[in-house]
Parts: C-alpha cells; sequence; structure tokens
C-alpha cells in the first residue's frame, strides 16, 4: 500500500555532522558530533547571534552543496521511491530551493516533492500534504508533529536529540534500522 513520507533533509538525509567541517574552521574549532548536546550550535561559538547568524546564512548555499548523504540513506530512498511518496520537508528557506534540488539530482535521490518552509515549524506542511509517516533528527519537532498529525515519527538518534519521546515517536540509529521499522508498519 503507497504512503506518503514527510522526510527532514539535514541531520536525517544528510549527515548530521555535515555543517561541522564548517563550523570548524570559520570559528577555529575542533567540534565532533559527540559535542553537540543541543539542536543550537550557539554555545559552540564565541561570537555573538547576529554574527553567527550572518556567516550561516553566507555560507548556507555552500554546507548544503557539499554534505554528505547520512549512511544507507540512499539505498533506503532508492528502495522507496518506487513503492511510496517521497515528500523532503525542510526548513531550509526557499531561495535554497535550487541548491537542494541540485544536490538531490548530483546524489542521484530521487523526489515526489521539495517543500522548503524556512521554519522548523513541520506540521502545517506535513497537514497540507497529507504524509503519513514522518523522519526527523530535531527531538522537539519529531514530538510536535507526531503529536499535533497523530502519526508514527522517526527520530534518528544524534547526541543532540536524546530527550526522553513520547510512545508514537521511534528512536531510529540509522536508514537501516528506519527501513525495517517501515517494513514492519506497513505490515499492521
Amino acid at each position: 500500500m503507497k504512503k506518503r513520507f514527510g522526510i527532514d533533509i539535514d541531520g536525517t538525509v544528510t549527515c548530521p555532522t555535515s555543517i561541522l567541517p564548517f563550523l570548524n574552521k570559520e570559528f577555529n574549532l575542533n567540534v565532533t558530533l559527540d559535542d553537540v548536546k543541543e539542536y543550537d550550535l550557539m554555545p559552540l561559538v564565541t561570537v555573538s547571534e547576529e554574527e553567527f547568524s550572518q556567516w550561516f546564512s553566507e555560507n548556507e548555499p555552500v554546507i548544503y552543496s557539499q554534505s554528505p548523504l547520512a549512511k544507507g540513506a540512499k539505498e533506503v530512498l532508492k528502495a522507496w521511491e518506487k513503492e511510496h511518496e517521497l515528500y523532503f520537508i525542510s526548513a531550509r528557506g526557499s531561495h535554497l530551493l535550487e541548491v537542494t534540488s541540485n544536490w538531490f539530482t548530483s546524489n542521484d535521490l530521487f523526489y515526489h516533492h521539495i517543500e522548503l518552509i524556512g521554519t522548523h515549524d513541520k506540521i502545517e506542511a506535513a497537514k497540507t500534504f497529507g504524509v503519513d509517516i514522518f523522519f526527523e533528527d530535531k527531538h522537539d519537532n519529531a514530538v510536535m508533529i507526531h503529536e499535533e498529525c497523530r502519526i508514527p515519527v522517526l527520530l534518528f538518534d544524534t547526541p543532540y536529540n536524546r530527550d526522553p519521546l513520547p510512545e508514537g515517536v521511534i528512536r531510529v540509529h540509522d536508514w537501516n534500522e528506519a527501513n525495517k521499522w517501515v517494513e514492519s508498519w506497513l505490515k499492521k
């Protein structure tokens, strides 16, 4: 039975370490993923929020165009593309649509739709597109999407999202584990 999958991009389809080489170089740091204990990166840098914001917006296109795929993402998404509808819903701003679609093309990833909403609040997009399941890396997003949309949300484990989870938000450690969970869910 064909389902519509809502899938976050950054930290979910892309490796959650994607920004770290850029952050380390610009701010003379040596941060690893294990050092990132919260989604907000501000505590890691010694510049003002305004300076960091400016740096990030100037570097977003390069960071996103060079982001490596998360391990196993391509194989799983390739398997799903023929069976389900893949709707990528991201907090990236809409001005990054060309960079994003080029990244999908260069990584040979198929999509039915890409929605760049410019905010972390993905609830309306999930409802608008009628997704049946969501894949996310941001803890509060995962919980809110599950609670508001009453759909399962798979949360990709990272050091920055390890708060407790309500039933209905399922922690997975990689795309293969996500695929196994989805296969079991589809049989119900």
